[in-house]
Order: C-alpha cells, then sequence, then structure tokens
C-alpha cells in the first residue's frame, strides 16, 4: 500500500490547525517532506524551505528555531509531514505536541478505512488467501462468524458518488456493514444480517435501497444480491451470486427492479448455455418461425397466460377479453409455431424458447 493513497487532504488539515489556534493563539504550519505548505494559519515565509528539508533528513524529532518549534509527523517510522509552531508563550512546544498528536490520529483513522475498503474489495475478488482474510480481519476488526450477503446496485457512472453516500446515510461500519466497489458501474453492500434473516428480509433491504435512491436523488438503480453466508472468507460467492443476478436479470427479468439469485430459476441456467447450442434449440423448436418478433398484444396474452398457471378463463378476465378472444389467440400462436399454449408441455417448451431466444438477442447486442 502506497502511503499518498490514504493520507489526509489539505483541507482536514487544515480545519484542525485552524481550531487549534482559535484555542490557543498558536500559529501552526504543516509542510510536506519536500517543504511544501500543506495548510497554515498565517504566512511563514520567514520559515526558509532549506531548514524544513534539513530537518526532515536529520535523526532529531523535533528542533528550535527561533521562535518556530519543528516537529516531526511520523507514521510507522515514515515521515508524513513537519509541523511548525510558533508563539510568544511557553506553551508553544506543547501546542505543537498536541498538534501533531490529532494529525496522526487522523492519519491513523484514514489510514484504516483505506485499509478496511482495501480488503473487502480484494476479498470480494479472491485475491486473499485463508490464513490473510483471518489476519487482516482480526487486525482491521471485522467478524469472521457473522450473516451476510451481497448486494450489487446498479448505476451510471457519473452517479456512484452521490450512490455511495446514500449509501453510508443508511448503512454504517458501526452495524457491520460496510460499502466499496470493485469497477466504475456498481456500487456493492456488504450486509449483516441476522441470525436468522430470510429470503423476504433481503428483498425489504433491496426495495428499500431502490425506494430511497428514487426518493432522495431521483435515481432509478436496479439491486441485486446472493445468498446469505455464514463465513466472511464466502463473502466473495456471495458477490459473485449478486453479479450473476444482475447480469441474468437485465436479460429475462429486466421489469424488475430488484432481483435475487435464488429467485433466477430456469434464467440462471439459460445464461449458462453456449449460443450454437441455443441456435440448434431454437431452430428444432422453431424452424423457420421463430417468434422474434411478437407483437405487444401477443406477449402481454402469453405471459399473462402463463401467470395464471394456463387457466383460461382467469386470463381473459384479467385481460378484460372475452373467452372466446383469448382461444383464438392461442390457437393463432398455435398455428405459427406448432406448440398449443393450453398444454403444458408445449407451454414449457415455448416459455424455455422466448427466454433463449431473448438470451441470443442479447448476445447480439453485445457483438455491436
Amino acid at each position: 500500500m502506497h502511503r499518498k493513497e490514504y493520507m489526509i487532504s489539505s483541507q482536514i488539515i487544515q480545519t484542525s490547525i485552524d481550531e487549534l489556534k482559535a484555542i490557543t493563539k498558536v500559529d501552526l504550519c504543516v509542510y510536506d517532506p519536500s517543504g511544501t505548505v500543506m495548510a497554515s494559519t498565517t504566512d511563514m515565509k520567514d520559515i526558509q524551505e532549506s531548514l524544513i528539508s534539513g530537518f526532515a533528513v536529520s535523526p532529531a524529532d523535533s528542533q528550535v528555531i527561533g521562535p518556530h518549534h519543528l516537529l516531526k509527523i511520523l507514521d510507522e517510522g515514515e515521515l508524513l509531514y513537519i509541523l511548525v509552531a510558533r508563539g510568544s508563550g511557553d506553551d508553544v512546544y506543547m501546542v505543537g505536541k498536541i498538534a501533531v498528536c490529532q494529525i496522526q490520529n487522523l492519519t491513523i483513522a484514514y489510514k484504516e478505512r483505506f485499509d478496511r475498503n482495501n480488503f473487502f474489495q480484494n476479498l470480494l475478488l479472491d485475491n486473499l488467501l485463508l490464513v490473510d482474510i483471518y489476519n487482516r480481519a482480526k487486525k482491521l476488526h471485522v467478524e469472521v462468524s457473522v450473516p451476510r450477503a451481497v448486494f450489487l446496485i446498479e448505476t451510471k457512472l457519473e452517479k456512484d458518488n452521490i450512490v455511495t453516500e446514500l449509501l453510508k446515510g443508511m448503512f454504517s461500519s458501526q452495524s457491520g456493514d460496510y460499502i466499496t466497489a470493485v469497477d466504475e458501474s456498481n456500487v456493492i453492500l456488504i450486509k449483516s444480517l441476522e441470525p436468522a434473516a430470510s429470503h423476504e428480509n433481503l428483498c425489504d433491504v433491496a426495495n428499500t435501497i431502490v425506494a430511497m435512491m428514487n426518493a432522495e436523488a431521483m435515481l432509478d438503480v436496479r439491486v441485486a444480491f446472493g445468498t446469505v453466508v455464514q463465513e466472511l472468507k464466502d463473502v466473495s460467492k456471495s458477490y459473485k451470486e449478486a453479479k450473476l443476478a444482475l447480469d441474468v436479470g437485465k436479460i429475462f427479468y429486466a421489469e424488475n427492479k430488484v432481483v435475487a439469485y435464488s429467485a433466477l430459476g430456469i434464467g440462471r441456467l439459460i445464461y449458462q448455455l453456449p449460443i450454437n447450442l441455443c441456435r440448434i434449440f431454437i431452430e428444432e423448436i422453431f424452424g423457420e418461425n421463430v417468434p422474434s418478433d411478437l407483437d405487444d398484444e401477443t406477449l402481454t396474452t402469453i405471459n399473462k397466460f402463463f401467470e395464471n398457471n394456463l387457466n383460461v378463463s382467469e386470463t381473459s378476465r384479467q385481460l378484460f377479453v372475452h373467452r372466446n378472444t383469448l382461444v383464438y389467440r392461442i390457437e393463432k400462436i398455435q398455428k405459427s409455431t406448432g406448440l398449443d399454449l393450453r398444454n403444458f408441455d408445449d407451454a414449457l417448451t415455448f416459455k424455455i424458447a422466448l427466454m433463449v431466444v431473448n438470451y441470443m438477442k442479447y448476445l447480439d447486442s453485445l457483438d455491436y
């Protein structure tokens, strides 16, 4: 890990020393090891850059030059910053030491946050050995044996920061929840759960995220989640499931804003089929009459008929059409495809075939 990746910003340092100056009336200035000013409560032009760079390479931790007290801010023996305190009282050095401690503590907090984020990213991507998982989890105070599930929130690239901030307001690390990202298009929530958490509980979490994003930021997001895992080492399994659920959901369940891996059904199997096998299946079932461009009325009729378990009377009632009209539509489909949707085996074949056709369309769209 590189030091610069977790260093605190100049603005954070500025706020910290401004607060100390307001209380103690002691001026403070923070330099990086090269002598560049990071933050300051006053102009300290009378301190020469050569004095700062010279002190940076000296073995001393502090030095007094006239009214100035120079102190080093270290992290595990590595020089992060040089602090200069200037004032007329006897307590200038003590104020400088307080400032050093404060900035060191801020650095430790930011470093731990970076370490934790880095840990979960590598955990999700299976980049850690089992022994490393347990050792780093202990160091970062992450519970190992807690039920967890991974939620994947798909959003537009330019909205990622908004989504992350909203999620941090909803879920906190104090509760065992962690938010991270491993790519540019999705934000990941690793949710800590109660031992008796059910599928409905997970759906509630996902629906709450969708509703909150829409209400707070007018964002239309899709949420997918994997199954519950009991051990930290298995979190990557739930992540892979959530990722698969997101991909499969786009193809077969595009109307759903929440997609669960455990509810993917046949779609999960079709998604893993080779494209050549799909083409052979469709040709065997339909020949030249592939139902790739069914009109909205026909699709609505078919979907509603399937939803009602092939019940003609209930389907005609919900579609507000006469029973004979529905039968006519079904017979029209039978003439064009050779499949009678009133027969369970034919209906099942037709349902799978439609999903395969949608999958093939999706693959074709990736080629362009």
